[in-house]
């Protein structure tokens, strides 16, 4: 069994982590590390857990008894958490905070579609976020192949659970139910590793990455629509982009368009492509909470732990 520890266990991403590893066949969760919850049931914070597990958040924790541990917290806190501790040489690490996906401190970016055989190695891996996610695995085809030409634009819409747990002005359900609204336009933090990444497939590409995303109404998921002129036609471009993903464990490229409710609850990501007057367009569904983070660290520690990609992510999505 491999024993996993998680730090920071209060917030959605540790919640949906410790809701796919109690229900993981090679997984003994050994602690869940919370300062504000020290002594509280995992359920009285996480409801969803109520029945599968009696744990208590700890105040404390031993590295030494862990095979992996997670790191849940707040960005930032994990580059100050890995150098105020002393790590033993057998522990791995994955961090689901931005503070190492520039793959400092021997870190590997952790998308698997992009670097599946690093990751297997790897005793550090940076968990990419949720939107870049879903950006990258709608350019990877055609960077891969220095097919990237143009500038590329992006419109993304995410659910209310990517802002986090606590509520804010633009969180609560009174603000959002039944609304939409444009934040970080063209400054989300997101498109730094989203131009490390394309820069690193096509060194050439400088051009601009236009991304608007949007706060949705609804909790989770995230749909992009991604543009870019390209010479391909239609039938060119799906073939590309099927072989690309043709060994992938969770991405495919299905015969249709692609909508939330195919991936929310799944570890699931759905692109579809077309072309329209000489523009590649690519449309990417995935869940926020699962592919967009918790489902891809459990992704990421299979790889590492030389078990298939799918153990304890085999979820269904709920279609009504």
């Amino acid at each position: 069994m491999i024993r996993a520890g998680i730090i920071g266990g209060a917030g959605y991403t540790a919640g949906e982590l410790l809701r796919l590893l109690v229900n993981h066949p090679e997984v003994q969760i050994v602690f869940v590390h919370s300062t504000s919850n020290a002594g509280n049931r995992l359920s009285d914070v996480h409801g969803g857990l109520e029945g599968d597990t009696e744990l208590r958040f700890a105040a404390d924790y031993d590295l030494s008894s862990v095979d992996v541990v997670f790191l849940c917290s707040a960005h930032g806190q994990s580059r100050q958490w890995l150098a105020e501790h002393e790590i033993p040489t057998s522990l791995r690490i994955i961090d689901l905070a931005q503070d190492f996906r520039d793959q400092s401190e021997g870190f590997v970016y952790g998308l698997p579609e992009l670097q599946r055989e690093r990751i297997r190695t790897a005793r550090r891996v940076a968990n990419p976020g949720c939107f870049a996610t879903a950006i990258q695995l709608a350019l990877l085809p055609l960077a891969a192949a220095g097919l990237l030409e143009d500038e590329v634009h992006v419109t993304a819409v995410t659910g209310s659970t990517g802002a986090g747990v606590k509520p804010s002005a633009t969180t609560h359900f009174s603000w959002r139910a039944s609304n939409l609204s444009v934040y970080k336009a063209f400054t989300h933090q997101h498109l730094l590793e989203i131009g490390r990444t394309l820069r690193g497939l096509q060194p050439a590409f400088d051009r601009a990455v236009n991304f608007v995303p949007l706060r949705g109404d609804f909790t989770r998921g995230i749909l992009a629509s991604v543009y870019t002129r390209c010479a391909l036609d239609e039938e060119a471009l799906r073939k590309r982009y099927a072989d690309y993903y043709a060994g992938a464990a969770f991405t495919c490229v299905p015969p249709r368009g692609v909508d939330l409710k195919q991936v929310v609850n799944t570890n699931k990501a759905l692109v579809d492509v077309a072309v329209h007057e000489g523009k590649a367009h690519m449309v990417v569904a995935i869940d926020n909470l699962l592919k967009g983070a918790s489902g891809q660290a459990v992704q990421n520690m299979n790889l590492m732990f030389g078990l298939d990609e799918k153990t304890g992510l085999r979820l269904k999505a709920s279609a009504f």
